[in-house]
């Protein structure tokens, strides 16, 4: 064999390795959320929502040529831009995604969105990020979100409020978009109800002491607290030093404080009777599908955002299908096609449906485990709100809101 004849055959192999490698790497969707911080102990089921459809797509096929899907992570932090802004970064940058399903917090969602998402062409989908501030971004089409906004949330919370024949309250937000944005809607839906509110002042996250705060809202005179934080951050905080000042006894609180973590901290007994609200899921045939998928994982199917953080990955995973190539440019277009509510409806956990149906060029439409996913113009969703309750040690769904 001649030395030119060798490094051709030599050359034509490294090709072809070269090739078929990048025809089966893994294909990287990456997930964000506050593993740290005030939400560190909602951050798990949810995402263990997002693994779950993985787990399943992995297990039918994968996606395109028989990839798998590989989700690398990071800590967004919640109420760190700067820290959010960092994990976003390596996202895009250094782990090279093509979608990202988060972040979680509505601050770090708009922060990664700004600083390294949009820029990167990097779609994302948020399963928990509620502020009405992130309807208002300019980011190309590629920010979408699988739970409703605040604007049907604090609607909601009004609404509940009204039925338990509460009439005046004082509301503390955590001064962040999250929380700004579901004060002002509660405060519009509560006052055109007929509600009062006695006092709305923000507290910043992360103090020790929140008395003097607490202080200032009780003197209004309300009887009742809504506290619109974090279950693990300064919501826990200021409904403790509450409870020990006696400046409140009824609270109420919005779907950062649904967390069994808070019913544990400040106690069953102090705690029993504490209404709040959170997104849930309508009574559709995914609902059902993901609740019998969720339990035989050992994941709870009505932890706080993990059928959204569940549909958020399923859907990403989808549009990668139907957009025939694992790259970033299009997916959102391919996200949309997959939503329009035109063709066969595809349910959780039927990855190998949707994928022969897509492979035979016929549309599909996912009917996802949290409502109906057809994104408006913003990226958003219409959704469900239920009534949570604290009752026999834990928050329990009694439920939805109409």
């Amino acid at each position: 064999m001649t030395g030119t004849l060798r490094r051709s055959l030599m050359a034509a192999a490294c090709v072809t390795a070269l090739t078929t490698s990048a025809a089966w790497a893994d294909v990287k969707i990456g997930f964000l959320g506050g593993f740290t911080g005030p939400i560190e102990a909602l951050t798990p089921p949810i995402f263990e929502g997002a693994k779950l459809a993985v787990k399943e797509i992995n297990d039918q096929g994968g996606v395109l040529d028989g990839q798998k899907i590989d989700m690398p992570s990071g800590d967004s932090t919640c109420v760190d831009a700067t820290a959010a802004a960092a994990a976003g970064d390596r996202m895009v940058n250094s782990e090279k995604v093509i979608a990202i399903v988060g972040a979680l917090c509505s601050g770090e969602t708009i922060a990664i969105a700004n600083s390294a998402a949009v820029p990167g062409g990097v779609m994302m989908i948020s399963p928990a990020s509620t502020s009405p501030a992130v309807s208002l971004l300019e980011d190309n089409d590629l920010v979408f979100r699988t739970t409703p906004s605040d604007s049907f949330q604090g609607e909601a919370m009004a609404k509940l409020l009204k039925e338990k024949g509460i009439e005046n309250v004082a509301i503390t937000y955590v001064n962040n978009d999250y929380g700004k944005g579901f004060a002002d809607a509660l405060e519009a839906h509560f006052a055109a109800a007929g509600g009062v509110i006695m006092a709305k002042e923000p507290h910043e996250e992360g103090k020790a002491d929140y008395r003097a705060e607490l202080g200032q809202l009780a003197s209004s005179g309300a009887d009742t607290l809504i506290v619109l934080a974090y279950a693990s951050g300064s919501g826990q905080t200021i409904i403790r030093q509450a409870i020990e000042g006696g400046d409140f006894a009824k609270f109420v609180g919005g779907d950062g404080m649904i967390s069994d973590e808070l019913v544990t901290a400040i106690g069953a007994d102090r705690l029993n009777g504490m209404i709040g609200t959170k997104a849930g899921r309508p009574e559709i045939p995914g609902s059902d599908v993901f609740t019998k998928l969720a339990k035989d994982a050992g994941l709870d199917p009505s932890a706080v955002y993990a059928a959204q953080a569940y549909d958020a990955a399923f859907l990403t995973a989808l549009a990668i299908e139907k957009s025939g190539k694992a790259e970033r440019a299009g997916l959102n277009k391919a996200l949309r096609e997959v939503t329009s509510g035109k063709g066969e409806a595809i349910l959780p956990g039927e990855w190998s449906k949707a994928k022969k149906l897509i492979s035979e060029g016929k549309d599909v439409h996912y009917s996802g485990a949290g409502g109906n996913l057809t994104f408006d113009r913003r990226g958003d969703v219409p959704g469900v709100i239920v009534e949570m309750l604290v009752k026999d040690g834990h928050f329990t769904e009694v439920g939805q809101i109409n």
